[in-house]
């Protein structure tokens, strides 16, 4: 197999960076104003990143894909649930990214949203058909014109521009966060489907996370930044007004794409896990073609009931392998099933629930991951004990 150096590791981050929809959650952070949405912005994708980086890890040394880690803690049968379960967010992401990419390049050269869909959708298949290894020399143009079209994009925003009235909303601090969290959270079940490719792989994890988590947080500040000093949230709009033109419309494009494209690829990965004869790469277009479908028949302006759904599910998850591999140094990736970890999964997954209604100043998922991981610890020590008794 062909390995990915760090630099490529790192550019395919800052495309799945650069997006649309971190965007548009960043506006959701106006009502706290600048510094408070800043110092939240901040702390979140701290708490997230930290977790994205250790998930990395993780399939960076053993060499496994995302879901061959999570055999390696829940066995066969918990892979093949995860399995399923990251499928259907990545469905889910697929369409979400290519309805808001196409809303926005409408909003520029209005054609007909799904027009856009189609276009999205086949650039996409583009980048697949190329494949994740091959993107060299597609991805370094691509990544560079994002680069130079986003500084361009947040001079546009931030230039003489004068705060507007204090933007409404009942958003508390806790919730910000928590909303900075899950956007790196929703690429856990991911990463490893990248960084086992790699030539170095500590060194390709920890620069994947740290570009994709100071990128994130650009977009999370261009999204903030144009909600409080325009009072809008239409990116596109605003783009437009300032003569940004075809500028406008390839940032538009190229971000979505570079972003989606690691979606789609990451399902197909996925479904391979679920049986020997489905080949990942048809499974991506699949993928690719449904999310384009979706896109272009249902409305997907609201997206934090979906982020918040897949850090329940995902942040305990995460929290049992790092337990494992780094602490435990379990691997039950032969057996059917490890009912202890699955009871502590479902523990985890409850109280991220429970702890959503709570206002804490750092969320709910560091808490609940705190929590999973202690408790996987203590189970697992508990049952040696047992067993050695008997």
């Amino acid at each position: 197999m062909k390995k990915t150096s760090t630099f490529q590791n790192g550019l395919i981050w800052f495309g799945a960076g650069v997006s649309i929809a971190e965007i548009l959650t960043g506006t959701y952070f106006a009502p706290l104003g600048f510094q408070k949405g800043l110092l939240a912005i901040l702390l979140g994708h701290l708490i997230g990143c930290c977790m994205l980086f250790f998930a990395g890890l993780i399939g960076g040394r053993s060499g496994r894909s995302a879901m061959g880690t999570v055999q390696m803690s829940f066995g066969r049968i918990g892979c093949l649930f995860f399995a399923f379960l990251n499928i259907l967010q990545l469905v889910g992401w697929t369409a979400i990214m290519i309805y808001d990419g196409a809303l926005a390049a409408n909003g520029v050269v209005s054609t007909g949203a799904w027009v856009w869909c189609l276009v999205i959708g086949g650039l996409i298949l583009v980048w697949i058909a190329v494949g994740v290894e091959n993107l060299g020399w597609l991805n370094k143009i691509a990544m560079a014109a994002l680069l130079v079209l986003t500084v361009v994009l947040c001079a546009v925003i931030f230039r003489d521009g004068q705060a507007e009235p204090a933007v409404k909303g009942d958003l508390t601090f806790g919730a910000a966060v928590e909303l900075a969290v899950t956007m790196p959270l929703s690429w856990l079940p991911l990463i490893s489907d990248y960084t086992r490719e790699a030539q170095h792989p500590f060194a390709a994890t920890l620069t994947s996370t740290v570009v994709y988590g100071m990128v994130s947080c650009w977009m999370y500040i261009i999204g903030m930044g144009a909600a409080i000093l325009t009072g809008k949230a239409d990116i596109a709009t605003m783009m437009v007004k300032a003569g940004l033109g075809i500028a406008a419309l390839l940032i538009l494009i190229l971000s979505t794409v570079t972003t989606t494209f690691l979606d789609a690829w990451s399902a197909g990965i996925s479904a391979e896990s679920l049986s020997k004869k489905i080949n990942g790469r048809h499974a991506a277009m699949l993928v690719t073609a449904v999310g384009t479908v979706c896109a272009m028949l249902f409305p997907m302006d609201d997206i934090t009931d979906f982020l918040y759904l897949i850090g329940s599910v995902f942040a305990p998850m995460v929290a049992v392998q790092i337990a494992d591999f780094f602490l435990l140094k379990w691997n039950c990736g032969e057996s059917r099933l490890d009912v202890l970890n699955a009871v502590v999964w479902l523990a985890g997954f409850i109280l991220y629930r429970v702890l959503m209604r709570v206002d804490t100043p750092v969320g709910c998922t560091l808490p609940d991951m705190a929590a999973t991981l202690l408790l996987c610890v203590a189970a697992r020590s508990v049952q040696r004990k047992i067993t050695q008794k008997a």
